[in-house]
């Protein structure tokens, strides 16, 4: 039976940092204010929604931090309540941008705030970073097969996955020869 320290994440348990006693790498939890103060640094490029926060965030921090809709949602509504940013209905989705108060917070904060998204791989191996970004890169490519592709591509692609999935279960198996 597995307990609950032993369950399989990207990188291990979220609230572990570094290398794990049996050999694995866990990302390191991200402090409360990470959150803001890197959804105040992306929107001071762009006005930005929740799910392009999240994405921008899992890319810049090459896949080892990813915030759930449960952090980034509150913190936009917290910023704007705070009347540092303002959201604009956009169709489906509510868009966010930094208003003057957000500008000024934002500018004598800015050291103090640096780029949240790299302490998030921080010690983390680069063997280890560029898996998990070739990873990011099949996913976000089996995505494209998946909406653009006609059923025979994603025949192709589903056998070239399931090929690549049992090829890596073989390198572990063979991890102790």
């Amino acid at each position: 039976m597995r307990h609950r320290d032993d369950k399989i994440f990207f990188f291990g348990p979220p609230f572990m940092g570094g290398p794990h006693p049996r050999g694995r790498w866990h990302r390191k939890r991200m402090r409360r204010g990470d959150v803001r103060a890197a959804i105040l640094l992306l929107l001071d490029e762009e006005p930005r929604n929740g799910y392009q926060i999240m994405q921008e965030l899992e890319e810049r921090s090459d896949g080892s931090w990813r915030p759930s809709p449960g952090s980034v949602y509150p913190a936009l509504q917290l910023l704007a309540d705070e009347g540092l940013v303002r959201g604009e209905s956009h169709e489906s989705s509510t868009v966010y941008e930094l208003t003057e108060a957000g500008r000024a917070h934002l500018e004598e904060n800015r050291e103090r705030f640096g780029a949240p998204w790299q302490q998030a791989g921080a010690g983390m191996p680069d063997d280890v970073r560029d898996l998990v970004r070739l990873a990011m890169d099949v996913g976000m490519a089996t995505r494209q097969v998946l909406q653009a592709g006609t059923e025979a591509q994603r025949g192709e692609a589903r056998e070239l996955l399931e090929s690549t999935r049992k090829k890596l279960y073989g390198i572990l198996a063979g991890a102790g020869d």
